[in-house]
């Protein structure tokens, strides 16, 4: 099992890091944020999970153990593979996943790009009282409710989730309807 990486980034790419460790490149999935803060030819130590099918091995990676914690907690739940926990994990905070999961707030989830009703129910259901997570160390701020729905939005336009959360941290702050978030960040995209 590789339960961690510690190397130079030799590539990366929107989702991905290829870490070289003693002369082994390992291509790892990671979430957006993880991988634009890499830059090639520098040092990187990721918290790993080895994910084994019959015909793949793929290696998943976090900053922190929180991270990682959160996303092995994901794989247990009936209908979250790999590919959606990671997209969970992109999205929400361990905080804001963990007080959804209190809350039994399964809007909030549906609100991430591919999980339906059932999927949160389940999500809520399995891991009510198993996020023992220290959220204090999480790497990512908390994404608002609101937060959520701009991302959501701007990655069904065709923007990358890592494109639409630069442009969430463009926005004033203040608490602004979600309609008029979405416009601001279009303006974001049309100012590039």
């Amino acid at each position: 099992m590789i339960t961690s990486l510690r190397g130079q980034v030799v590539s990366r790419g929107e989702n991905h890091v290829v870490i070289d460790v003693g002369g082994v490149g390992f291509k790892v999935w990671v979430p957006p944020q993880t991988a634009a803060g890499f830059e090639t030819g520098q040092s990187a130590h990721l918290f790993t999970h080895l994910h084994v099918r019959e015909n793949e091995l793929a290696l998943y990676g976090f900053r922190s153990s929180d991270e990682l914690h959160l996303f092995e907690l994901l794989l247990g739940v009936t209908g979250i593979g790999p590919k959606m926990g990671l997209k969970v994990v992109s999205l929400l905070s361990a905080q804001a996943l963990s007080d959804a999961i209190s809350r039994g707030d399964v809007a909030a989830l549906t609100r991430i790009p591919g999980i339906g009703k059932r999927t949160a129910e389940r999500v809520v259901v399995e891991l009510k009282g198993k996020l023992g997570l220290s959220l204090e160390s999480s790497a990512y701020p908390a994404l608002t409710t609101g937060d959520t729905e701009v991302i959501a939005a701007l990655t069904s336009l065709g923007y990358s989730v890592n494109e639409a959360q630069a442009a969430l941290q463009s926005l004033p702050p203040g608490d602004l309807p979600v309609e008029e978030r979405i416009r601001l960040s279009l303006q974001y995209f049309a100012r590039e």
